[in-house]
Parts: structure tokens; C-alpha cells; sequence
């Protein structure tokens, strides 16, 4: 029943539109998946050849994309058989699953682009499938890996192919690189599978692991330096996948991290921004590497490096913080704002000394950079550094970068400084909030931008919660209070919201003792913009005051509903049957 929707699917796989084609290969996976092995083998696989050879280009594409989910469930029951192409594998790779490849490699080497672009972008998953349903025998000299998949590789990242078959290059060996991971990990016994093989086979495999790497890794080294700044770009961005896949293949990182110091320095400033997007996690990959100069001898037959010895090699990160400096004095804006985010990150790899050394000097210039986003961006990242090297070292120079933002012209900046000062209050200590930035927090109640003045009264509440409420009895109560009696019906009416606000985080206690008699004695002011947020916050606080409600709220709110200004009558009688539903509720239960 289930193959007999394959048919139509089959025609909508080699229709021109992309999103109907897609739709398409996601109902026949589904299809296929609930197919049993017979109908499958017939039906599905058989779509797959049919597409494969079709005429028209659009249904190759297809082809592309379903052959790589298929390749383990296809028929595996010869052990040596040959492709159309003629070619052997010696590695037990059944002949539909040779057939296959076969029409992989073919599509790899279509005469239309679209189709190359598309089988470029299968081809790494393919591989990462084949070894893992296979196993490290497709690994061996005569392995399909060696004689198939790793040409096509080589071929799709040729300079004569269009730039958007080179994109492919990086994620490719992103799948390469997990996979000889995987295998390698195997050969330890950490395997997912737990496979084991005998010493000499283990030794053969691990040899034929390291070839294949070396085969590979010039097509990622090639990347950067590629004509086409996209390409540079695709692997700039995806580089610390690349570091992470191959960081445990030997020697890989000594290939890999000169070719990333370059993408730091490429022309194009977009280049050089996804490169260093990555410079964090390029460095947690834990690699031991040679340092900046040292070549670490020559390659060896079997791939491996002969002539010194690994006692020179230093973490990846102790390198890479070499580079922080430069970038700092990068002309682009885009670039010193990227590091801003990323780099701090690097002080729990690098250790309180390493990074007082080579990472804080860097770290305080971009706190004085010329642009505001750089300067907000490192104190947004400031709490890795601080758990590091503490807060002491870094006040003298965070205090005059915040106040600066503070008052920076552009309302956003203003914005997002706000939304962080309670991650810096509780980075800094409640000492140096309250000296230093508690005045400033509370003046933004006044800020000419309404967006700045509603999140202001959001900021005090947060930090009300984060601070505790007998600090915000003794430090921000009385500062809000002078607003409340500001000339500006503006600020008043903020910090009537404030109040509302920090009281649904404070305690019982303090909230009814201490922020209700504020707001009760603003009813009666003379703006009904003020009056109307204090029958909105007697609404908001009365749930959590019972006692308070009948002998103090109740009395007021009545008052309220017989208020000149319609604005106010109906905040006022809107508060008053909230609370008393929710009170007329309580009682009943």
C-alpha cells in the first residue's frame, strides 16, 4: 500500500520547483522508512536508479539527496561485485550499493552545475553513511572510500568548478573528519560501537586514517586562499566545526590552525568577522600544536610528523591568543565588535596567568574602542573574564566604558546597557553597584526614549531581586522616592511603575510596609497620566496584600472609580474587579 504513493512522488521529485521537489524527498523518506526490506530494495531503491539516470536535471538533483539516506538499507548481499563503471571494491560493499556510488559519481560529474552544487553538498554525508555502515574496511586501499568518494572529493574542489559547488568544501570534510574520529575512536575501544579491531588490522586502519587526512586536509588549506570570497567565507564560518572534527586526527592541527590565522587576516572584512565569530571555539578544541614559526619536522610515509619532538607543542589557545592583539587594531568595526564577543571566552582555557598576560591588555583597549557596539559587547562577556581574574582588575576600566554607553546618542545601545546591568551587579558585588551604578540605573526613569524608561523600571525590579529587599529598602527606595517627587509628571509616573514592579519581588513585608504607602500617596496627583499607573499597580500587588486590600486598597481604588478623568475611573474599576474576583476566589477555597 505504502509503495503505490511512490509513483506520484517520483513525478513531483523532478518538477522545477525547489520547495515542491523538497517536500517531495521528505514524504518519500517517510515512505521509505515504514517500507519493508523487500518493497523496499523494489520500489524505493529503484526510484533512486530511475531518477538517477533520468534526463531531465532536476530529477539527478533529486537523486542526490535520497541516495545518502538510502545507502544502509540497500542490499549488502554480495560480497565483491563491480559498479557500471567497472571498478572492484574489495571491502564487501554489496552491488546495489556499489551501483550507487556509481551513480553518485556520476552525478558528481554531471554537466549541469545545479546538479554538481547539489551533489557537492550530499557528498560529505554520503561518506560519513558509508563508513559507518560499512566499517574501516571501506577505509582500505581498495575501499570505496579510497577509490571513489575521496576523488570525487578532490574533483568537486577543483578551481574549475563554480563557486557554488566549492561552498561544499569545509562541511564535506566537517563529515570526513567526524567519521575517521569515529573510526579512530573505535580502535581505542571509545567507539560508539565498541568495535575492537586486532592489533595488526588496527594499526593498518590507524595508518590508512592518517593518508586519508593528509589527502584531505590540502582541500581545506586550499579553501583559504580560494579566488571566490564566498568560499573563503563558508570555511571561515564553519571552521571551528572543521577544528573540532579533526582535532583528535594526529597532526591535523598543525595543517589546520596556520590556515585559520590566515582567514584572520583575509582582505575581505567579512571573511576575517566569520573567522573570528569562531576563535573561541577554535581554541577549546584542546589541540597541542606547534607554535607560530615552528614547522615540527616533515611528514613521515605514513603521514605522521618525524624529526622533532612534541615537547615544543603548546595548547591551540596559547597560540591563538597571540593573535588577539592584531585584531583589536582591525580597521573593520565589524571585526573588534566580533572579538569583543568571543574572546573572553578564551580566559577559562588559558588560566588566570595566561590570561593576565596576553588576554586583558587586549581586553581593556577594546573597553576604550571608538565604537559603542564593541564596548557593548565586552562588557556583555565580561563574566567568563571575571570568574577568571576577578573583578578588581577590571573596575578601573569598566566603570568609565558603561557610563560612556550610558549616554551613548543611539537609544539601542542605551537599551541593551540596560538589560545588562543586573548581570553586572551581580558580576561586581552590591559595594560597587551601589557607589557606582545605582544612581545611574535610577536616573534612566527620566530618559527621553520611552522604550529606555519602561525598561528602566523592568532594570529595578530585576535588580531588586537579584539585590534582596532590605537592600532596596535601604539604597533604592529613597531614590525613587525623589523622583516620585520630580516636577516631571514623566519621571513620576515611572517611578510609580518601578514601584509596582520591584514589590511583586520583594517580600510580603516590605512591600506592604514600605511600597505600598508610596504608591497610596501618589493618588492623589495632580496628572492623571500618574494616577491611573497607581490604580494599575495597586491591581498588580493587591493579590499578594490580603490584610492590606479592605482597610487600605479597597478604600483608595473606590475613590479612584469616581475620578474626573475617564482614563483613571476605568484603570480604577478594572483593578478593583480584578482583586476582588481573585479575593471572592481565595475565600471560596
Amino acid at each position: 500500500m505504502t509503495s503505490s504513493l511512490l509513483h506520484p512522488l517520483e513525478l513531483l521529485l523532478a518538477v522545477e520547483e525547489n520547495v515542491v521537489r523538497e517536500k517531495a524527498a521528505s514524504s518519500a523518506i517517510s515512505i521509505g522508512e515504514k517500507m519493508d526490506d523487500d518493497d523496499y530494495q523494489l520500489e524505493f531503491v529503484g526510484m533512486i536508479s530511475r531518477l538517477a539516470t533520468k534526463e531531465w536535471f532536476t530529477a539527478r538533483i533529486s537523486a542526490c539527496v535520497l541516495i545518502p539516506g538510502a545507502f544502509p538499507r540497500m542490499s549488502s548481499s554480495s560480497s565483491s561485485s563491480s559498479s557500471s563503471s567497472g571498478i572492484v571494491y574489495n571491502d564487501g560493499i554489496g552491488g546495489m550499493r556499489m551501483a550507487h556510488i556509481a551513480h553518485f559519481a556520476n552525478l558528481c560529474r554531471d554537466d549541469a552545475p545545479m546538479v554538481r552544487r547539489i551533489a557537492s553538498r550530499n557528498l560529505g554525508p554520503l561518506l560519513e553513511t558509508v563508513v559507518e555502515t560499512i566499517g574501516p574496511s571501506c577505509l582500505d586501499t581498495g575501499g570505496v572510500v579510497s577509490t571513489t568518494l575521496l576523488d570525487l572529493y578532490e574533483y568537486l574542489a577543483g578551481g574549475d568548478q563554480p563557486d557554488s559547488v566549492r561552498l561544499h568544501i569545509a562541511q564535506n570534510c566537517v563529515h570526513l573528519g567526524q567519521a575517521m574520529t569515529r573510526v579512530k575512536g573505535s580502535l581505542d575501544g571509545a567507539g560508539e560501537e565498541g568495535l575492537v579491531l586486532p592489533g595488526r588490522e588496527g594499526e593498518n586502519t590507524l595508518t590508512r586514517i592518517n593518508v586519508i587526512v593528509r589527502r584531505v586536509l590540502p582541500l581545506i588549506v586550499a579553501t583559504i586562499d580560494d579566488r571566490s570570497w564566498r568560499v573563503r567565507w563558508t570555511a571561515a564560518s564553519k571552521f571551528a566545526l572543521v577544528a573540532h572534527a579533526f582535532s583528535k586526527l594526529d597532526g591535523s592541527m598543525d595543517e589546520l590552525v596556520p590556515a585559520y590565522e590566515k582567514l584572520l587576516q583575509d582582505p575581505e572584512a567579512e571573511v576575517r568577522t566569520a573567522a573570528t565569530y569562531n576563535f573561541s571555539e577554535v581554541a577549546k578544541t584542546g589541540a597541542m600544536v606547534y607554535p607560530p614559526g615552528w614547522t615540527g619536522g616533515v611528514l613521515g610515509g605514513d603521514g605522521g610528523r618525524v624529526g622533532y619532538s612534541d615537547a615544543r607543542r603548546i595548547p591551540v589557545a596559547l597560540r591563538l591568543v597571540q593573535r588577539v592583539a592584531q585584531l583589536t587594531e582591525d580597521d573593520s568595526e565589524n571585526v573588534r565588535a566580533a572579538l569583543a564577543m568571543v574572546a573572553t571566552d578564551l580566559a577559562q582555557v588559558l588560566g588566570r596567568d595566561a590570561t593576565l598576560t596576553h588576554l586583558l591588555p587586549p581586553m581593556l583597549l577594546l573597553l576604550r574602542d571608538s565604537t559603542s557596539e564593541v564596548r557593548l559587547n565586552i562588557i556583555s562577556s565580561l563574566s567568563l573574564l571575571n570568574d577568571v581574574i576577578g573583578t578588581e582588575l577590571l573596575t578601573q576600566s569598566l566603570l568609565p566604558a558603561i557610563l560612556d554607553l550610558a549616554d551613548d546618542g543611539k537609544w539601542r545601545i542605551r537599551l541593551s546597557v540596560i538589560e545588562r546591568i543586573p548581570l553586572l551587579a551581580k558580576q561586581l558585588g552590591k559595594e560597587f553597584f551601589t557607589d557606582r551604578l545605582l544612581t545611574l540605573c535610577v536616573g534612566w526613569l527620566g530618559d527621553d526614549i520611552s522604550s529606555i524608561r519602561e525598561a528602566a523600571a523592568k532594570n529595578l525590579k530585576d535588580i531588586a531581586a537579584l539585590l534582596g529587599s532590605e537592600w532596596s529598602v535601604q539604597n533604592l527606595l529613597p531614590r525613587v522616592k525623589q523622583v516620585m517627587e520630580h516636577q516631571s509628571y514623566l519621571r513620576r509616573m515611572n517611578a510609580v511603575r518601578a514601584l509596582s514592579l520591584m514589590a511583586t519581588v520583594m517580600d510580603t513585608h516590605t512591600a506592604q510596609w514600605e511600597i505600598l504607602p508610596m504608591l497610596l500617596e501618589m493618588h492623589c496627583d495632580p496628572v492623571p497620566n500618574v494616577r491611573f499607573n497607581v490604580a494599575k499597580g495597586l491591581g498588580m500587588i493587591g493579590p499578594m496584600l490580603q490584610t492590606s486590600y479592605e482597610g487600605q486598597i479597597l478604600p483608595i481604588l473606590t475613590l479612584m472609580m469616581e475620578d474626573p478623568d475617564r482614563d483613571v475611573r476605568y484603570f480604577a474599576t478594572q483593578a478593583n474587579d480584578t482583586l476582588r474576583a481573585f479575593f471572592d476566589k481565595l475565600n471560596k477555597n
